[in-house]
């Protein structure tokens, strides 16, 4: 990977398989938007980031410090997914998948949010959980450069459901409550699902009410970065039933999650 800095942004060269569009909205995450001049506007762990993608270069409106520290990890961008995606070509399905939708990176989340969100996207479609999600942070959020910060469980903890009224939840605002309580408190605890192996953060997680194994695989995957966990959705279940009836292929062993991120995304958008 090739960094040049300058003043106010920096320019990232070769720096793999990676496409920042595919990333930030092929449905793991919620808050990047597109302007009309192409770039990405986001923010995660309190940060707002303008990004745009040009071919083979990348350019971030921030500091390389905060790209160091921040941006390079959160895009997953030292891992070499080229090589996994020769894995997966093993597999006539996937291959088309990555053929198609070449780039996608697991992007790494803040534990909280990632839960949150996957918590609002219960029976609900992206563009809603989208303003559920952005009306969350403009109510509880602070304000920061370029928007919001994603509100921390302590400070929804003391709130009731009906203070969620604002967001249009619905049922789901009991559930928000409920996590952020059992993550303040301890009783969910993330550092022990960070650095325990993967059955236990899918135990802990459904001690939340509302968490069942949909919503614990996708905060396990997206803000646990525990890439062989499996997100079971509509799409996938289709996926499952169509093309792999007797189980999923051995190569996508220890990283089914991107897997299932490259076939989600192809077989919702080109099927």
């Amino acid at each position: 990977m090739k960094i040049i800095k300058s003043d106010n942004y920096i320019t990232v060269k070769d720096f793999g398989s990676f496409d920042l569009g595919l990333s930030a909205d092929c449905g793991q995450a919620f808050r990047w938007k597109k302007d009309e001049n192409g770039i990405w506007h986001g923010i995660a762990y309190g940060k707002h980031l303008k990004a745009k993608q040009n071919g083979s270069e990348l350019t971030f409106y921030t500091s390389a410090e905060e790209f160091e520290f921040l941006w390079k990890d959160y895009f997953d961008l030292e891992t070499d997914y080229s090589a996994i995606c020769k894995r997966f070509s093993a597999d006539k399905n996937l291959l088309k998948a990555v053929t198609c939708c070449p780039g996608i990176h697991i992007l790494k989340q803040e534990p909280w949010e990632a839960l949150c969100s996957f918590i609002i996207s219960q029976n609900n479609n992206i563009p809603r959980i989208k303003g559920i999600i952005e009306r969350l942070c403009e109510t509880f959020g602070d304000e920061t450069d370029g928007g919001f910060t994603f509100p921390d469980a302590p400070t929804l903890a003391v709130l009731e459901p009906d203070d969620l009224a604002p967001l249009r939840a619905g049922f789901r605002a009991k559930y928000i409550i409920d996590a952020a309580r059992k993550v303040s408190n301890g009783e969910v605890d993330f550092y022990k699902i960070k650095n325990s192996p993967i059955e236990f953060g899918r135990e802990e997680l459904q001690k939340i009410c509302g968490v069942g194994a949909k919503v614990a695989e996708c905060t396990l995957l997206y803000g646990f970065y525990k890439v062989d966990a499996f997100p079971v959705d509509v799409w996938v279940k289709r996926i499952m039933s169509e093309m792999y009836p007797d189980g999923f292929p051995e190569c996508a062993d220890g990283v089914k999650g991107i897997a299932q991120q490259y076939l989600f995304h192809w077989r919702r958008t080109q099927n």
